[in-house]
């Protein structure tokens, strides 16, 4: 789960199986703990609307390393951050960052770094769509340290300048839950 609506859509599917919703975040379900949980009828009910149910501890840490970057990048502690993403990354996460890093790349196939650099590179898309923002307040509001670095990593990802996706009306966006 990556938004405020994949929050709402777990809640409403749990409640219709006549689950005692007690919260639901990214990433997470929690239930009574009474509930007579029927884990096939949830996987089942989720996997029509996208979801999958994690099995193991690594799905999970994988699941938390996302939704921690998507959080962070959405947020608007990233622009005032006074550390680096990865020491972020392992204090919220509650592990070293080699541990996080090898983790990801291994289920993941791509490298944590550059995993939050496209998922940073899709939120400029988003910024830059809206028309709303200069390009240095849109750095700005993302972390970057200079307009410089960001127009160089968009450049790397999407092969265009910043100028030239905002001049052409950025018509390629995509789901940031299925960027890499």
């Amino acid at each position: 789960m990556v938004c405020p609506r994949c929050i709402m859509v777990v809640r409403e599917e749990l409640e219709k199986l006549g689950l005692p919703v007690l919260e639901v975040t990214l990433g997470m379900a929690a239930v009574g703990e009474n509930a007579e949980v029927d884990e096939a009828a949830i996987e089942a009910v989720l996997a029509k609307k996208g979801f999958e149910l994690l099995h193991d501890k690594r799905e999970e840490l994988i699941e938390s390393i996302k939704v921690a970057v998507i959080q962070l990048i959405y947020s608007e502690e990233i622009s005032s951050l006074t550390t680096n993403v990865s020491t972020y990354l392992a204090d919220k996460l509650g592990k070293d960052y080699s541990t996080i890093s090898t983790s990801f790349k291994t289920c993941e196939g791509i490298a944590l770094s550059r995993y939050i650099v496209v998922q940073k590179v899709e939120r400029i898309k988003e910024l830059l769509t809206y028309d709303e923002l200069s390009l240095s307040a849109v750095a700005v509001k993302l972390g970057y340290k200079s307009l410089q670095h960001m127009s160089r990593q968009f450049k790397e990802v999407t092969g265009i300048t910043l100028n030239k996706y905002k001049n052409e009306g950025g018509t390629d966006r995509q789901t940031i839950d299925n960027l890499y």
